[in-house]
């Protein structure tokens, strides 16, 4: 039974409609909490939508932001700011899908709930919403990360009175939401099963694995006996209960038995959905979450309608409850769904803020500058320079390590190579490739490269990352100088003692190295669980590692020429 209450938060009065009940197609009923000011009349509604549940979003009215790597920082608050979205006079009408929080029906799988697509229950939703007397019949939507993906899956049902969508920080592509190059990322099991400080999915009972729903007990055996077979997997004692107990943990239970790219990921892909969406969509991300930065590039790229890019500042995460950008999303409501011109279709549809100058580019599209692909060459004694290695590899030993696994050992082992003083200002914008030639001694690895600007000062900051597991090494027809790309839909075991080119993907980023400025980078198969930029990140932020001893030779000789292939911009970047 729904009730309306009233909230004083400070001198400010917001009237809050409870435990709303909205119906789906199917007679499914999902629950929501509209909160509005307590003038009775129709307002315009941003409407956020996810699992994480509705009564974990309120804490947005009487708790401060947390900024990581706080301890109070949780993931999961990631509606918007409340009290914000009252004052500038909008309904913030904040639902829990179907099978979690306080609706009724069950989830299955990622992105899938009871067989429904999601965008089929957002568009009941918004269609609803926007009968209400209490709004005014413009709906937009608000939130972050799972949040945003929501806005994507709703826009490309294109209800009709979905008027604009403001994403931040949403996840699309699911196979790079959950394997960075073929590599594990951890991250996806914390934010929807509660481990270290994110609240995750608020399901009880009512969640339901896809791979049991749809494959046979005998495949399911065998798929989990493969499984168990692979080293890294076998290793961690998390994956190896998640496969023996699947109805423990049933959404991640999905994630391992799929461990390569296809149909199971591309068929609940956003951006494959996006291509339907002609409303106005305002896309906004912080550069540092490499693989999201990625997906929001690509879907700019695939939408046809008013369409805005804003890279924003490192760091990655934004604070809990989120509160940042709402400027931004407030003068792009103004405009879509209030009808005011204020001026913003006038701007540029790409704003790229640059590291190091702290400049903003604008531009029509991405790369917002001409760039100009370089090579900076792997050299003797850990150097990195753009004149390549002369001799042969009689002369020019491989750099090596040998990395034992986490289950004996908790050093992480890393090599490095850094660049001389940068004499002015150098900016990059763009993606960019590093050509390993690599010999293993085992049939695969992991290879994690981490490109850093670093001070006179031996201060640092991460300004991109890349991944590649060594079986996932095949490159597809997409693949360019300097823009590498991975099927991801196949492993092909590495032949131990033969040298193979491996082409790692440098996730899109925008910096300038100032004056007397390093650039460095770091190679490991495993990633160190903190350091300056993980202890930014949300607990769980790193990556399965290898489980069985690899000895790693790097070849950086005249018939080998490992390298970096970077977007070094036109023109010179702006002084000191």
């Amino acid at each position: 039974m729904s009730e309306i209450r009233t909230w004083e938060v400070g001198a400010q009065r917001i009237r809050i409609r409870k435990d709303l009940r909205v119906p789906m197609r199917d007679g499914v009923e999902l629950a929501a909490d509209a909160y509005h000011g307590v003038e009775d009349r129709p307002r315009p509604a941003l409407v956020a939508l996810s699992p994480y549940g509705k009564e974990l979003q309120a804490l947005a009215l009487t708790m401060p932001p947390q900024r990581r790597p706080s301890p109070m920082w949780d993931g999961c608050i990631e509606a918007g700011d409340i009290a914000r979205v009252v004052a500038e006079d909008y309904v913030h009408v904040i639902g829990d899908l179907r099978g979690s929080g306080a609706s009724g029906g069950e989830h299955i799988g990622n992105y899938n709930a009871g067989g429904v697509p999601l965008g089929q229950d957002a568009y009941d939703f918004i269609e609803w919403v926007a009968a209400q007397p209490w709004c005014d019949g413009n709906v937009g939507m608000i939130g972050i990360s799972y949040f945003g993906s929501m806005q994507v899956f709703a826009a490309a049902e294109r209800p009709p009175h979905l008027k604009a969508i403001f994403v931040s920080g949403g996840h699309y592509d699911f196979y790079e939401t959950t394997y960075h190059g073929g590599i594990m990322w951890f991250m996806p099991r914390a934010a929807r099963e509660g481990r270290g400080g994110d609240s995750g999915w608020a399901f009880t009972d009512r969640i339901t694995s896809r791979m049991l729903e749809t494959c046979s007990a005998e495949e399911l055996k065998e798929r989990v006996a493969r499984r168990l077979a692979d080293p890294d997997v076998a290793a961690w004692p998390n994956l190896v209960h998640v496969l023996h107990y699947p109805k423990h943990h049933e959404a991640w239970f999905d994630i391992v038995m799929n461990e390569l790219d296809g149909p199971w990921y591309e068929e609940r892909n956003p951006i494959n959905l996006a291509k339907t969406i002609d409303i106005p969509v305002y896309l906004q991300i912080d550069q540092g979450r490499g693989w999201t930065l990625d997906g929001h590039i690509e879907l700019f790229n695939v939408l046809k309608g008013p369409k805005r890019l804003d890279i924003g500042a490192y760091p990655p995460m934004q604070s809990r409850p989120w509160v940042e950008e709402h400027e931004k999303m407030f003068r792009w409501y103004e405009y879509w769904l209030k009808g005011i011109d204020n001026g913003v279709m006038d701007e540029p549809a790409v704003n790229v803020f640059v590291e190091g100058s702290r400049e903003v580019v604008t531009a029509a599209q991405w790369p917002p500058k001409e760039v100009e692909y370089k090579a900076l060459y792997l050299r003797p004694r850990r150097k990195l320079s753009p004149e390549p290695e002369l001799m042969g590899a009689e002369h020019a030993a491989p750099d090596g390590f040998y990395q034992a696994p986490l289950t004996v050992t908790d050093k992480v082992e890393i090599l490095s190579w850094s660049t001389e003083p940068f004499d002015q200002p150098t900016e990059l914008i763009g993606t960019g490739a590093a050509h390993l030639f690599a010999e293993i001694d085992q049939d695969d690895t992991n290879f994690i490269l981490r490109l850093w600007d670093t001070a006179p000062n031996g201060s640092r900051q991460l300004i991109t990352t890349g991944y590649l597991k060594a079986s996932h090494r095949e490159l597809d027809e997409r693949t360019t100088e300097g823009n590498p790309y991975h099927p991801h839909t196949r492993a092909v075991p590495v032949e131990p003692g033969t040298i193979e080119e491996y082409v790692l993907r440098l996730y899109p980023f925008a910096a300038t190295f100032r004056a007397g400025h390093r650039m460095t980078i770091e190679l490991s198969c495993d990633e160190p669980l903190v350091d300056e930029h993980n202890s930014l990140l949300p607990p769980d932020a790193f990556h399965l590692p290898v489980g069985r001893p690899v000895t790693h030779k790097i070849y950086r000789d005249a018939a080998h020429p490992s390298r970096l292939v970077l977007p070094f911009t036109t023109r010179q970047a702006t002084g000191e």
